[in-house]
């Protein structure tokens, strides 16, 4: 377990806190594209690290990301008007670039040159793949984008889904490193010969077969490396290889397929955003899913791309239907027929995975827990962060991967070994295949 201090120093992020100013060393997955459709479109309100700023295309189609107070008396830029290549306050009309410069003052006198001294909060964006990434660093050049192959592809040929979370960043990215989990809330009531063999490339049939596992860990550049396996056949192994990246990406064994990464991006202290993209045609019809109904009061019930079904609020972006206040939409008549995807936890869509990780508390107190073999890989991971979360404050130390975007193309492994090998290090081809096929020849 942590201590209350540790755990103080994991879940904070806000400005000035040790978390806080390590996240902001790396650039961040913020919005997607489709939400500021068009040039002088709608401003949408994005809370980032436990700041309210106010995100705008303009007209030339450059995205700028502000503070949300204007600087003048406080008004909030998300009722100003963006036009004419700025976002101008509707209180008295002072205008702000995408770079923060006050460019119109038309409220004082004509031989006024105070705008010339006013900016106001701004951060550098980049837009890369249907994503908009914002930097809060304090480095005048920021750090190259990571180089995910997910979010580096064609238009077309990737998919992105999302969905809010109404608890801690940490505690939702330890879902997702808790590969574990996998066999018992998603899949507790499936059994292994519902699996089709010749379609399960992942091997999922192992893992519902023995839903007991051993997990290894190791430290890399990047984070960690997390391994578990369970008995296959009499001469193999299943392997399952899961990766946390700093400071908030896990890569899921399954997620090899299509190349996918999870990032966990926090709002602020008690919210956060989790983002899914992954190699995989937009024309493809989606997976199935966990069970249960698609759509409930108006939301879906699983992550999704549709900024349609947002409303304007801070925390309006991306909801899913299952929430706290309906109990996650529990079929409890579902759950007693233990049958299917739903049949285990009767909670439909992704309310499996919020309604664990927000019925935590909004801030977990993780020195009330008891932690087992299968939390190795968590271990690792807070222990990590905390470490070098404290090494950048304390000296500067550069964070882990924030200067080698390559590190970035690792991938995650689920696959069958003969018995006796450490998966973890014979995976490694596996593991690095982008890197080798950018070496191969064309032709």
């Amino acid at each position: 377990m942590l201590s209350k201090e540790e755990n103080e120093i994991l879940t904070r992020v806000g400005p000035g806190t040790v978390m806080g100013d390590l996240m902001r060393e790396y650039w961040m997955p913020a919005m997607t594209s489709d939400e500021l459709p068009a040039p002088d479109c709608d401003p949408v309100r994005l809370k980032l690290l436990g700041e309210d700023l106010i995100a705008f295309r303009a007209t030339s189609g450059k995205i700028g990301v502000v503070g949300n107070s204007c600087p003048h008396r406080g008004a909030s830029l998300f009722y100003g008007r963006n036009e004419e290549e700025g976002l101008r306050c509707v209180y008295h009309g002072w205008k702000f670039d995408t770079d923060g410069h006050c460019v119109d003052m038309p409220s004082e006198p004509p031989e006024s040159r105070y705008l010339e001294k006013v900016r106001t909060v701004t951060y550098q964006v980049q837009e890369r793949g249907g994503l908009i990434w914002v930097y809060m660093g304090a480095r005048s050049e920021p750090p190259p984008l990571p180089s995910l192959v997910a979010n580096m592809q064609p238009e077309g040929e990737y998919t992105i889904s999302a969905y809010y979370s109404e608890c801690n960043w940490m505690q939702s990215l330890e879902g997702d490193y808790d590969t574990s989990h996998v066999s018992w809330l998603h899949a507790g009531a499936r059994q292994p010969e519902e699996i089709d063999e010749a379609t399960d490339v992942t091997f999922e049939r192992y893992a519902l077969k023995t839903r007991w596992a051993r997990h290894f860990v190791t430290d890399t550049e990047f984070g960690c490396t997390s391994g578990n396996n369970r008995p296959a056949e009499e001469d193999s192994t299943y392997w399952r290889i899961a990766h946390f990246l700093f400071p908030f990406y896990a890569m899921i064994p399954a997620s090899f397929r299509e190349k996918s990464f999870i990032a966990v991006v926090p709002m602020d202290d008690q919210n956060c955003m989790r983002w899914h993209v992954s190699i995989r045609s937009s024309s493809e019809p989606p997976r199935p899913g966990f069970g249960g109904p698609k759509i409930v009061d108006g939301l879906p019930t699983s992550f999704h791309l549709n900024a349609s079904y947002n409303g304007t609020g801070w925390y309006d972006r991306f909801k899913i239907a299952g929430v706290r206040e309906n109990d996650y939409l529990i079929d409890r008549d579902a759950q007693r027929a233990k049958v299917g995807g739903l049949g285990w936890s009767g909670l439909p869509g992704r309310g499996q995975d919020n309604g664990m990780t927000e019925s935590m508390g909004v801030i977990y107190k993780r020195e009330q827990e008891h932690l087992a073999v299968t939390d190795t890989g968590i271990i690792r991971m807070r222990r990590l962060l905390v470490k070098h979360a404290l090494a950048f404050r304390e000296d500067g130390t550069p964070p882990p991967a924030v200067d080698d975007p390559e590190l970035y193309k690792v991938r995650s492994v689920s696959t069958l070994l003969p018995n006796g090998i450490n998966g973890i290090e014979a995976t490694q081809d596996l593991q690095w295949g982008a890197l080798s096929e950018e070496e191969q020849p064309a032709g």
